[in-house]
């Protein structure tokens, strides 16, 4: 396995929970056109359940009728089923349970937050917040990531503390921190051990891609998850 190409978690989960982000020099394609040297790589069991990303609120099971469905989250507990999302500024989010009996991934973007996906994603894993572990991976940090008066709205009025993470940049204007949102989320729902959060995709451009810097969609992280 060639770490120069991934990011491990630095977490404390079960031995039986895999997880990675891939980096610059990895790419994934959708299509599967690369699967066997992406396949290789990463030493995957199968492939994984593709959703179709839309800044949603979505959450549904990894299972393969769900396969290119609507979706910006997926959760398993069955092993060797691979939970997978994509990003380029986004926050993934990596969760399973301290028994690695169930696993999940977020796509976070600051409409997913906003409305909730978090909060849906750990409904659906049906556990209570304590016996969770999350890990934020790599996303555009607050000092670059500016942002209008209708996003900081959309997090106040789903909740007032959220102002703590938007910082003054210019009239009418606010650097926001969606790590910080991410947290401010999960400790709300009694989950404390959070982990990662310390990357910037938009001032790494050596390791991370960054539709934010680039302006265009020219690759994104594979974010991935599952039960050996």
């Amino acid at each position: 396995m060639n770490l120069d190409l991934l990011i491990t978690p630095n977490w404390p989960a079960p031995a039986t929970i895999k997880a990675y982000t891939t980096l610059r020099g990895l790419e994934f394609d959708k299509s599967f056109n690369n699967w066997s040297t992406f396949q290789q790589t990463l030493q995957l069991p199968n492939k994984p359940i593709l959703v179709a990303q839309k800044h949603t609120n979505i959450v549904l099971p990894a299972i393969e009728q769900n396969h290119h469905q609507i979706a910006d989250a997926t959760f398993t507990d069955q092993p060797q089923q691979i939970c997978l999302v994509t990003t380029a500024d986004c926050v993934p989010l990596l969760i399973c349970n301290r028994q690695g009996s169930k696993v999940a991934a977020i796509h976070a973007g600051w409409r997913g937050l906003a409305s909730g996906i978090i909060g849906k994603t750990i409904e659906a894993l049906d556990l209570p917040g304590q016996e969770l572990l999350v890990w934020l991976g790599p996303a555009i940090s607050q000092d670059c990531y500016e942002v209008g008066r209708d996003v900081r709205d959309s997090f106040l009025t789903a909740d007032p503390q959220s102002i703590d993470y938007f910082k003054v940049s210019s009239d009418q204007h606010w650097m926001a921190d969606l790590y910080g949102l991410a947290r401010l989320q999960l400790k709300k729902l009694n989950i404390q051990q959070i982990y990662g959060g310390e990357y910037c995709t938009y001032s790494d451009s050596s390791r991370f891609y960054s539709f934010r810097r680039d302006k265009i969609h020219n690759g994104h992280m594979a974010n991935l998850i599952w039960i050996a």
